[in-house]
């Protein structure tokens, strides 16, 4: 195995193009370096991004937040103003392992893991987040929801990786939320994850709102029945049972030791419902 670290967006593109056998992108590690003690993959080049300035930092970019693909789960639940402005993605992010490796783990890993359970997947999926992409034909734009096409598997081609990830500007009254559920208390793997975003107008009525789902399907889902469910109500009960009932119907699970398919599918219209309450207590500003 190779390992290079390069000093610039073009080198870590050349490399990882030019790779002659499997190669993998280290920013945080903290999926990658299990996966090779483990011998779950054996990469021919490791390409380390830490050095490159434009992945490390998180910037104001048009009323939102463009947070690089090195950026930590700590460093972002450091930063007052981004939590401020999308409290439920951060809570995402910090939900990825312990507190130390929330020092290492990074947002975009998570997402090019690819693991159809990553907490931070459903809530970029409600936020609406563009993740900015570089390779050797130049750089390209998707929505979040768009990269991951299976488990372990992404939209990335060869030489392709993950520069930034875009969370757009909030307008007044909007507010997000995620939550999981998992057996233990902490530190497990989602039986179920749902992120739920919305905005409302002066009167309360919501105007915008979108729905994501982990851990229910091969790839996490934006569910667009969901995001209708609520635009133009008060989001009252018949709404958020409305809401619910999309979540649910929108589940393609499995069946695994963390659950049964229709246990994940009951949770699935739960979670929804209590994410978009949260969402809508905060785009109250309570």
């Amino acid at each position: 195995m190779r390992y290079e670290a390069p000093e610039s967006i073009d080198q870590a593109v050349a490399l990882l193009a030019g790779a002659g056998g499997p190669a993998r992108v280290l920013a945080g590690g903290t999926d990658l370096l299990v996966q090779l003690r483990a011998d779950m993959i054996e990469p021919e080049l490791v390409v380390d991004i830490k050095k490159l300035p434009e992945v490390g930092s998180i910037t104001p970019e048009d009323g939102g937040f463009r947070i690089g693909a090195a950026v930590t789960g700590a460093e972002m639940g450091e930063h007052a103003e981004l939590c401020a402005t999308w409290p439920g993605v951060v809570e995402a992010v910090e939900l990825i392992g312990s507190t130390q490796i929330q020092g290492r783990a990074t947002m975009a890993g998570n997402l090019c893991n690819a693991s159809p359970a990553a907490d931070s997947v459903p809530a970029m999926i409600a936020a609406g987040a563009i993740v900015s992409i570089a390779g050797p034909d130049g750089r390209r734009e998707l929505p979040v929801e768009q990269i991951v096409t299976g488990p372990g598997q992404t939209a990335l081609a060869k030489g392709e990786m993950v520069v930034s990830i875009l969370l757009p500007a909030r307008p007044v009254h909007s507010g997000d939320a995620y939550l999981r559920f998992i057996p233990r208390t902490e530190m497990d793997i989602a039986v179920v994850g749902a992120g739920v975003s919305l905005t409302l107008d002066d009167n309360g009525t919501c105007t915008a709102a979108r729905l994501g789902l982990g851990a229910v399907a091969a790839t996490p889902l934006l569910v667009d029945e969901g995001g209708a469910a609520l635009i133009g109500s008060k989001v009252d009960a018949d709404a958020l049972a409305q809401l619910a009932d999309a979540a649910s119907a929108a589940c393609r699970p499995i069946d695994d030791k963390r659950g049964t398919k229709e246990y994940r599918i009951k949770v699935a219209g739960v979670l929804a419902r209590r994410a978009a309450e949260i969402a809508l207590e905060r785009a109250r500003g309570n």
